[in-house]
């Protein structure tokens, strides 16, 4: 009995063994199989090739300031209250044109008490040169003394400092009182009337923005890849949002023969620095608008896009091959139809194709739009676009 009971025991522990083993064997080739599944799948992509073509870049700006050279306050020099405005906002201004009229009791006061103190100084200057005079007529007959005379000569030079003083402080009173016509600093219009009638300013208090919006520039900076495509009054065309044209911050006029928000604005290249011929990596471009249309003004613009007006030739590819939100990687296509992910130098974009300056060759095979399970050394069947079955 135990014999068989012992017979039995083995049996079942050579089953498991058997099980066991049989299970791994079944794993093994389960993953086997797998492996070799993947290794032989074929996953179908969309592809296109590098190439040289004729190319225009697009520059996305986020926000875009345009300033003004003709843009200035217009600033009181002295103290006093505000009596009249001579011109209103929006109206248009010559630099020296009196804005408004100021009213200050004391420079007039005192300009009265400098003449009566020039008037003194002038009686003064006239005794002292006559005593002058007459103590240079006895010396000369040796009828006075020379520390006499030499007294006389002092008294009238004193005179004399006295009224050159009393003269330099009635002119700078006459100053003062110029000051009370604040005058526009710019051609241009009055943007903003900063004080009212009867207002009492100080001096510096600035009481009207006067600026002139005919003629703008902005600046961008671009990597020097970038920028050595262009050249000096190369030119640019702006599309803004129909929004951004809606409103205006100064509320200025609009010109004869603007188009509208619709209207795409010209900018022209005046300035890259540091100029082309000197090395940098980064390089601002200056550029200039005429705005005399009267859309736009001095403030920041968000949401533009700006096109070149040149075109040159450049290997792109289409925006959608790279594979990164970075713009440096794509997925090459080999010869063998295996892919590999490969780091490139990439530049602006038009929208649809964007410029490789390193990392490709004319020719080579790209994927273009999904990258999903993509991997290193992976095979694909790769259907080429603008190829024709």
């Amino acid at each position: 009995m135990r014999k068989i009971f012992g017979l039995g025991i083995v049996i079942i522990i050579m089953l498991a063994i058997a099980i066991v083993v049989w299970g791994a064997w079944l794993n093994y080739s389960d993953e086997n199989q797998i492996a070799t599944r993947m290794d032989s799948r074929v996953v179908e992509v969309t592809a296109a090739r590098a190439e040289l073509r004729d190319f225009s870049p697009v520059v996305r700006l986020d926000a875009l300031r345009f300033s003004s050279n003709s843009l200035a306050d217009a600033v009181s020099l002295t103290e006093g209250r505000i009596v009249q405005w001579h011109v209103a906002k929006n109206d248009t201004v010559v630099k020296g044109q009196q804005l408004l009229s100021l009213m200050n009791e004391n420079i007039p006061l005192r300009i009265q008490q400098a003449d009566s103190a020039i008037s003194k100084a002038e009686a003064m200057l006239a005794q002292a040169n006559n005593a002058f005079q007459r103590q240079e007529r006895l010396l000369a007959r040796r009828a006075t003394s020379k520390e006499k005379y030499e007294e006389a000569e002092a008294q009238y030079m004193a005179a004399q400092g006295a009224l050159r003083e009393a003269q330099a402080q009635r002119d700078q009173y006459l100053v003062q009182q110029s000051w009370l016509n604040v005058l526009s600093p710019v051609d241009g219009q009055v943007l903003i009337v900063y004080q009212r009638e009867g207002s009492y300013v100080q001096p510096g208090t600035p009481v009207a923005l006067v600026g002139n919006f005919d003629w703008l520039r902005f600046s961008i900076s671009m990597k020097d890849m970038d920028a050595n495509h262009l050249e000096l009054e190369e030119a640019g065309y702006l599309n803004f949002p129909s929004s951004k044209l809606a409103g205006k911050v100064y509320d200025t006029d609009y010109g004869a023969g603007n188009k509208g928000t619709g209207t795409e604005i010209k900018a022209v290249l005046k300035e890259i620095v540091p100029p082309l011929s000197e090395p940098a990596d980064i390089r601002r471009t200056e550029w200039e608008v005429d705005n005399r249309t009267g859309l736009l003004e001095a403030m920041v613009y968000t949401g533009i896009t700006m096109r070149m007006g040149s075109t040159y030739q450049a290997l792109t590819v289409p925006l959608t091959a790279m594979a990164d939100k970075n713009h440096d990687a794509v997925y090459v296509v080999d010869s063998e139809g295996l892919v590999h992910q490969r780091k490139v130098a990439a530049g602006a974009d038009d929208g649809k194709y964007i410029e490789i300056y390193r990392g490709l060759e004319p020719g080579e095979l790209v994927v273009s739009g999904s990258f999903e399970g993509l991997e290193d050394g992976m095979k694909v069947e790769a259907e080429i676009e603008g190829d024709e079955h």
